[in-house]
């Protein structure tokens, strides 16, 4: 059992030098505190996401910390050139000691792919294409492709990745069968699902990587990611919580309200109190939380939870004490769990 942190970088409200600023600062705190990679998403022309740049922030993320994994969550293919993505990913890799996690997808909003002038009907194929000239520019010395969206003849490939023969690949899903896709490609895999729907995707998973014959003890990652708020008491995190979760929304559902219509699968609602009642966020004192973890951990059968510890206008030392509560109060009885049931 290992720890992430899943973040949308979504609007705070604040300027923005401060505001990315203090996601650097976060940044520093989770690697104190021994989290496995920090995910960001990617998303445009919406509050939602401040980074539509992730390679930008990346960057950034390589010098101020040492030992901090860190990646998109994912690259929405569609929108990138895979010869060019392919070069950004060989730099990144390089410039921060092979700590790159390549998350990779044809993107959830199809509202933000269509104002880019692309068919979202079509991002799927155009993801699966490009997955494959960046996975040959990574590993041969050549790229040689003809597909529907992307055609290329005898490129010369120059940059490799540090890590060999590329980076771990991560995958986000909300629909449970493309998990045993994800098994049969080796991906990490994450979902933002109601419990019940994170256990279909982990016993996918785990039933196509036994049906390959492949070791259970080199399984990948599949994890969950939630909203998560610690604080001194259940009542004092349920308000930080409300706040910071009703800003987040507001962000979440932009682009949707603007076209009237919403968002496809997806289960959050506008209630904070909803979300942690459905599962998909935790809040209260560590005591609290550290039960609802560890149940939520052993009725889905993930090896890797993702926090989400800054969203909406949850402040600095907010999201630096939920870090370090769960740091001190819950961590460890998460992996001792996890150690019992393997």
């Amino acid at each position: 059992m290992k720890f992430g942190i899943f973040d949308h970088l979504d609007n705070s409200g604040l300027p923005m030098q401060e505001f990315f600023e203090n996601r650097l600062k976060l940044a520093q705190v989770y690697e104190n505190i021994g989290i496995h990679a920090y995910h960001m998403a990617e998303h445009h022309a919406t509050p939602l996401g401040m980074s539509p740049s992730p390679s930008v922030f990346i960057s950034a993320l390589a010098q101020r910390t040492k030992t901090l994994r860190f990646g998109p969550l994912v690259y929405t293919l569609a929108l990138y050139h895979p010869l060019r993505l392919a070069d950004e990913i060989c730099m990144l890799d390089h410039m921060s000691g092979g700590r790159l996690q390549l998350g990779i997808g044809r993107g959830v909003s199809p509202i933000e792919i269509q104002l880019f002038g692309f068919d979202p009907q079509k991002a799927q194929a155009m993801y699966l294409e490009g997955y494959q000239v960046i996975k040959q520019s990574l590993t041969q010395d050549t790229v040689n492709f003809e597909g529907e969206y992307y055609t290329f003849k005898d490129v010369p490939s120059l940059l490799k990745p540090l890590q060999k023969p590329m980076p771990p690949i991560w995958y986000g899903t909300s629909n449970p069968p493309s998990a045993t896709w994800a098994a049969g490609e080796g991906f990490n895999v994450v979902t933002n699902g109601l419990p019940t729907m994170v256990k279909e995707v982990t016993g996918r998973y785990r039933a196509e990587w036994t049906r390959l014959g492949r070791d259970p003890a080199q399984i990948p990652f599949m994890g969950t990611t939630r909203h998560i708020v610690i604080a001194d008491t259940d009542k004092e995190a349920m308000e930080i919580g409300r706040r910071a979760y009703s800003r987040w929304y507001d962000n979440f559902i932009y682009l949707w309200r603007k076209r009237n219509t919403k968002p496809l699968y997806t289960t959050y609602t506008e209630s904070f109190d909803e979300v942690v009642a459905n599962g998909q966020g935790i809040a209260g004192s560590p005591a609290t939380v550290r039960s609802a973890m560890l149940k939520q951990a052993a009725e889905t059968g993930i090896n890797y939870f993702l926090l989400r510890l800054a969203f909406g206008d949850m402040t600095l030392a907010e999201s630096s004490r939920s870090a370090n509560l769960f740091n001190e109060h819950i961590k460890d009885a998460l992996i001792e769990q996890y150690q019992k049931a393997a």
